[in-house]
This record gives structure tokens, C-alpha cells and sequence, in this order.
């Protein structure tokens, strides 16, 4: 068994299984070195076999003979040698996973210093200060990931950095990160061991991380971050205040045009927009890894698009198409804020678009709490790192104080597509809140931020959605090419019994007659998931026990059925917490109010600058409503899933606005609104009544409240 390959090995592999092997790091090493002939400092790469041996049985048998054999291939390439205590050769341990991860598992730099080697490297360099900055950075890295002083012994550094990296594969955050994206536990990663080049030897290096296009917005321009006199992990931990790729032509034009050059090779090389990490030492560039870069919903429409159109840009229409099909489904929408907010509290760095209102936390696990309980919450950090992902995944939108364009906070806000703004430093977190500029608000107090603009202002703001043009234009091609759009999952999803494990009762058939105030047997049928002659049976049991009565086809409740559902309801409510449920129905209020403006829109359009019942004969305007529908299908049903994990039986709202949301995506646009059929204002209003009954409250009152 083969565990260690050098950068530069040609592998005869497809490039998926040669990222299963050997890691999307490696691989792009690899790439960049052979095919490509960029800057690439000499490394060798352990594969993912490696890993899941070292995690089942221990450090695997021969490894060691492999390290030393590639080692000194290295030491060759450089001249330098490892733990050599003249101008010593030290390495760097980077995790990378067949996918893309970021941030999510651990790296270690300068690995091979110890009191003898600092001192040689220092001579070397002519400065002492540089080599003290480079062993303060490895001790400090060392004992925070591996747990324990580092050794003296530079491969007893080595093992214990890599044993380390492959451990940090099961890592809580990287779990939690996983399981968010879909990415299956068993694959390992693979460690890369590269020859440290130094950002930090002067003004005149640097380190950065640049994207081929903006992945915020999807504007073909170079955007990222550098920071100067600085080593990698200063970029993208978030704990610096970095400069925008624009100030590296100012500095270094020949290094930025250099940089720019390889850009647009490794775009067009991979057809796709691409996140790249370099290091400038002493003005010259090296190329430390490229990968598919994390975009927000909205940029991945557009660069999409426009490489497609663009006439020598190596993508197809139809691969255009496929890579965003799952977008599709529910097409992205850009937010732009309705109404004046006022003066903002203060503008960061737009870091991922859209506008976000939710309550203020500070730690991921109130994140987790307050969302549970219904509610929107925006997460305010200092700044964030891989052990925020739980509270990151369940916020609306994020905010940090510190941290650049390409800090973990932007990065991981854009790959799941919620607003945030970074690097706002008129932002300070304390215990009991936060203070932004003159202004200190409280945990709770609702805040709104705009990503698109990096505006953070107090208070409650909506926004208005719209879909972006070109995923519309998107659809368009796939309708013209023949390309389905399914939603992911769909045929996993719809293969299952509808709410299997809710068996129907008698209750529940009240509790449906009290919500609904009718319903024939067979719009019972449809609302509990089961079959009409079964529906019958309970509604006649019912009629039998006075607690309803028949009436043209249809059963209603009498007033000793609508004590007894008024009891249950009640019940519910006490086993939810009165509390929970009167959250739940606040949080649903944006929702709600979202549902009437998409029905308002699809019952009426304007023609001629008057407002016309819509006869559906503008096709276009009609998709853009649809899209709109969509988009708040899937916002709805992250907003009830973990209200169903309290109380179960709201888990048939969701089957049923799924299969309305079917049905409409499959064409009968009756399933919009029609209350012919089980449609989707129809199920939404029933949800909007059942919330308010168990919240304790009237729709009476909340119309009069101005929140129904």
C-alpha cells in the first residue's frame, strides 16, 4: 500500500477519484505544478487511505519509511534540509478533504523549529526577529492543535502535526459541517506537507486569498484579501484587519499582474470560478492552492451565465444549466431593503448579499436556542471560527467585528447563502450585548443588516425579494434544452408513505374541523394523509357523538366538538410551552407577511399602471412569481422543521405545502391558491390559524393587532 505521493506525481486518475485519494488540496497542487507549470513550493501528500487507516488502527505500518523518502526529495528540490540546523528547511501540514471544507479542519506552520534550528534560520535570513515571529507562531499553533508543547525533535514535530490533522477530521465542527453540507463521514483527508515559503520576511511579502470572481455578487473582477509582512492563517482566520487584491497592484504591480495572469489560467482551466491562496516572499509569487470557490446563490446565476455567453469561455449552455440546477428549484433571490432604516450604525465589508432582520446573539448555542424556538437570529461575533458552525448554520444573518472579505465568517455566510457583513470595527461584543459605535443594544433586540451594502442598522427592516434575472434566464434555457429542474432529494423524499408515523385520530380530525371549520371527507383525506373511506369513518364517528354534523356532503364541529377541540388544542399548547408557540407564530409573521404580497401578485398584476385581476397571459411575470413562491417554500420549511421536532403533528403542514409546491412546480398552477384543492395559500392559512389558537390567541385580535 502506496500512502504518501509527491506534488508533482502524475496520477493516471479521473479527477474525482484522484480528489478522493489524495484530497482537493493535493490535487490542485498537482494540477498547478504539472499541467499548468505555476510556482508551487515542493510538497508530497498523504492520502485519504492513510487517514481512515491512522483513525481505525493507529499510525499505519511503513508510513514513516514513505516520510522519509519524500522528505528528502523535498530537501533536494530546495536545497535545504529538514531539521538541519543551518538555514533549515521547515514545512507547513495542510489538512484537504476530496471536498471542499474550509476552515473546518486544522493546519500547522513551521513545523521543524526548535532552539537550534530558529537560530540558523535567523542567520540565514539576517534577521533574528523574523525567526522569533516564525517560532512564536509554531509553538503557539503547535500546543493549541496538537495539545501539547512541541517536541525538540523536528520528526517527532512532524508525526505529531500530521497525526493531529488527520484526528481533526472527526473534529466536532468539522461533524457539524459535514452534516449541513451533505458530505459523507467516511471519506478521510488527506495532509499535504509543503515546503514553507514566508509571507512575513518584510513589506515586500505577503500573503492573501483572491477569488477569479467576486463570489459575493458574481462581478468578473478580481476580489479577496492580503495582508502584508504576514503568514496564511493571519488572512482567513478573521482576526486581522486585511487590505483589499486591489492595493497589491499599488505595492507590487508585476506580482499583481502575475497573480492576474494565473487567475485567468486557472479559471478557464477549471471552467469555473476559482478561490486561490498564495504567498509573496521577498516579491516573489507562490501558488499555494486553488479550488472551486464558495458563491453565494445569487453570484453562482450569474457567473453561470455569463461564462456561458461569453464566446470563447470553454462552458456550454446546458453545462451551465446542470452546474446550478439545484439553485433552481428554488431560484435565488436578491433582497433589497423597503423603507427608510435611518442613519446606519455603521458599515463593514458586504461579505455575502441579501438583508437579514433577527434578534441579536452572541454565542453559537444561543443561535441554536432562540432558532429553536422559532425565532430569527442574527449572530454578532467578534469574529467567527470552524467551532461557530452549529450557531453560523441556524442564523439569518451573520455579523463580525474583525476579518476581511475572504475571513472564515464570509466565506462560509457565502457558501450557505446568509447575509453578512465582517470586519464592522465600530462593533464590540460584551456579555450582555453588543455596542456599535455610540449605540448599545441588548441580546434580543432585533437588528437588520445588509449584505449587499455591509449597512447594519437597529431595529426591524424588510426587505423585498426578488429573483435574480439571470437564474430566470436560467430557466428559460433549461425549458429550451429539455433539462428538468428537480428539487434535491425530491425522489428520496417523495418515495417515503407522506407522514407515515402519524397515525390518524379522531383528535386530530377535530382539531382539522376546528382550524379548517369544514371539510368533506375527501379535503380530510388530503389534509391528514390518508384515505378518504378512513376520513368518512372518523368524521360519521364524530357526527355519531354530536360532536359534529353532516350537511351537504361536508362536516362541521358543534359546540360540544369545539369544546373538545379547544381542549386539545390547549393540550398541545401546554405540552409545547405557551411561550414556544407564541415565538413560533411571531417568527412566522415575515413569512406571512411575504405569503400575502407572493398571492397578492399572483391574483393581480398591473397593466397599464392599474392593478387587473392577472389572466396569467404574461408568462415571465408569472415565473417570477412562481420563483417567489419557491423561495419562500424553502424558507418555510427550514422555519418549521424544528418546530416539528416539539410537536409532531405540525410535520403535515409540511408534507402538504410540499406537495402543493409539487404540483405547481409540475404545472397545475391551481395549487397556488385555488381553495378547489388542498393549494398552498389554502394549507398556509390553516397553519396561520393553527399557530394562533395554540399561542392562546384570536385571529380577531391579531388582525387587530396588525398581524393577520
Amino acid at each position: 500500500m502506496t500512502y504518501v505521493f509527491a506534488y508533482d506525481h502524475r496520477h493516471d486518475l479521473a479527477p474525482s477519484d484522484l480528489k478522493a485519494l489524495i484530497g482537493g488540496k493535493a490535487a490542485s497542487l498537482a494540477t498547478m505544478a504539472t499541467e499548468l507549470g505555476l510556482p508551487v513550493p515542493p510538497a508530497f501528500t498523504i492520502s485519504t487511505e492513510a487517514c481512515r487507516a491512522y483513525l481505525k488502527d493507529g499510525w499505519p505500518d511503513g508510513l514513516d519509511e514513505e516520510l522519509f523518502l519524500h522528505m528528502a526529495r523535498v530537501e533536494e528540490k530546495v536545497g535545504r534540509r529538514f531539521g538541519g540546523p543551518e538555514d533549515p528547511l521547515l514545512v507547513s501540514v495542510r489538512s484537504g478533504a476530496p471536498v471542499s471544507m474550509p476552515g473546518m479542519m486544522d493546519t500547522i506552520l513551521n513545523v521543524g523549529l526548535n532552539d537550534a534550528t530558529e537560530v540558523g534560520l535567523g542567520v540565514a535570513c539576517g534577521d533574528p526577529d523574523f525567526a522569533a515571529d516564525c517560532g512564536a507562531r509554531f509553538r503557539q499553533l503547535y500546543q493549541s492543535i496538537v495539545g501539547v508543547e512541541p517536541p525538540p525533535e523536528p520528526w517527532a514535530q512532524l508525526a505529531g502535526a500530521i497525526a493531529a490533522v488527520f484526528r481533526s477530521w472527526n473534529s466536532e465542527r468539522a461533524r457539524t459541517y459535514r452534516a449541513h453540507e451533505g458530505i459523507s463521514d467516511s471519506l478521510g483527508t488527506g495532509v499535504t506537507v509543503q515546503a514553507m515559503v514566508y509571507g512575513n520576511r518584510g513589506p515586500d511579502s505577503g500573503t492573501g486569498v483572491v477569488f477569479t470572481r467576486n463570489p459575493a455578487t458574481g462581478e468578473n473582477t478580481l476580489y479577496g484579501d492580503i495582508l502584508f509582512n504576514a503568514q496564511g492563517e493571519d488572512v482567513v482566520g478573521g482576526s486581522h484587519r486585511t487590505e483589499p487584491i486591489s492595493s497589491l497592484t499599488s505595492r507590487m504591480p508585476e506580482v499583481a499582474e502575475e497573480l492576474a495572469r494565473y487567475a485567468a489560467l486557472l479559471e478557464r482551466h477549471y471552467a469555473d470560478l476559482c478561490d486561490i491562496e498564495f504567498t509573496i516572499e521577498q516579491r516573489k509569487l507562490w501558488m499555494l492552492q486553488v479550488r472551486g470557490g464558495k458563491r453565494s446563490p445569487q453570484a453562482a446565476c450569474r457567473i453561470a451565465v455569463e461564462m456561458a455567453e461569453a464566446p470563447d469561455f470553454p462552458l456550454s449552455r446546458a453545462q451551465a444549466v446542470r452546474r446550478v440546477a439545484p439553485l433552481l428549484a428554488h431560484p435565488p433571490t436578491t433582497a433589497v431593503r423597503q423603507g427608510d432604516m435611518g442613519t446606519p450604525l455603521t458599515v463593514g465589508l458586504p461579505a455575502a448579499p441579501g438583508v437579514a432582520c433577527g434578534e441579536i446573539v452572541t454565542s453559537p448555542e444561543e443561535a441554536v436556542r432562540v432558532a429553536d424556538a422559532g425565532r430569527r437570529v442574527v449572530l454578532v461575533r467578534q469574529e467567527t471560527s470552524p467551532d461557530d458552525v452549529h450557531g453560523m448554520a441556524r442564523a439569518a444573518g451573520i455579523l463580525t467585528a474583525t476579518g476581511g472579505l475572504a475571513s472564515h465568517a464570509a466565506v462560509v455566510a457565502r457558501g450557505w447563502g446568509i447575509p453578512a457583513v465582517v470586519g464592522a470595527s465600530a462593533v464590540r461584543v460584551g456579555s450582555e450585548g453588543v455596542i456599535i459605535g455610540a449605540r448599545s443594544l441588548r441580546l434580543g433586540q432585533r437588528i437588520t443588516l445588509d449584505g449587499s451594502t455591509g449597512e447594519v442598522f437597529a431595529g426591524a427592516g424588510a426587505g423585498v425579494a426578488e429573483v435574480v434575472p439571470e437564474a430566470l434566464k436560467l430557466l428559460g434555457w433549461a425549458r429550451e434544452l429539455g433539462i428538468p429542474i428537480e428539487e434535491p432529494g425530491a425522489r428520496a423524499v417523495s418515495a417515503k408513505p407522506p407522514a407515515a408515523a402519524l397515525e390518524v385520530t379522531a383528535d386530530d380530525v377535530l382539531r382539522l374541523l376546528a382550524i379548517k371549520g369544514f371539510a368533506t371527507p375527501e379535503g380530510a383525506a388530503d389534509a391528514l394523509f390518508c384515505r378518504p373511506e378512513e376520513a368518512r369513518a372518523l368524521l360519521m364517528d364524530l357526527a355519531t357523538s354530536h360532536f359534529a354534523q353532516a350537511a351537504a356532503g361536508s362536516f362541521r364541529l358543534l359546540a360540544k366538538g369545539r369544546a373538545k377541540a379547544q381542549e386539545e388544542l390547549e393540550a398541545d399548547s401546554r405540552a409545547w410551552g405557551a411561550s414556544n408557540a407564541g415565538a413560533a407564530l411571531d417568527g412566522f409573521l415575515a413569512l406571512d407577511h411575504r405569503m400575502k404580497e407572493t398571492v397578492t401578485a399572483w391574483q393581480m398584476r398591473e397593466v397599464g399602471g392599474t392593478q387587473s385581476l392577472n389572466d396569467h397571459s404574461d408568462y415571465e411575470y408569472d415565473d417570477r412569481v412562481l420563483a417567489r413562491l419557491a423561495t419562500l417554500h424553502s424558507d418555510a420549511t427550514a422555519w418549521l422543521a424544528p418546530l416539528v421536532n416539539r410537536l409532531p403533528r405540525l410535520g403535515r403542514y409540511g408534507q402538504r405545502l410540499g406537495r402543493a409546491a409539487a404540483a405547481v412546480k409540475d404545472g397545475d398552477r391551481r395549487f397556488v391558491a385555488s381553495p378547489r384543492v388542498d393549494s398552498y395559500h389554502s394549507i398556509w392559512f390553516e397553519l396561520h390559524e393553527d399557530l394562533i389558537l395554540l399561542a392562546g390567541r384570536t385571529r380577531a385580535t391579531e388582525v387587530a393587532a396588525g398581524r393577520a
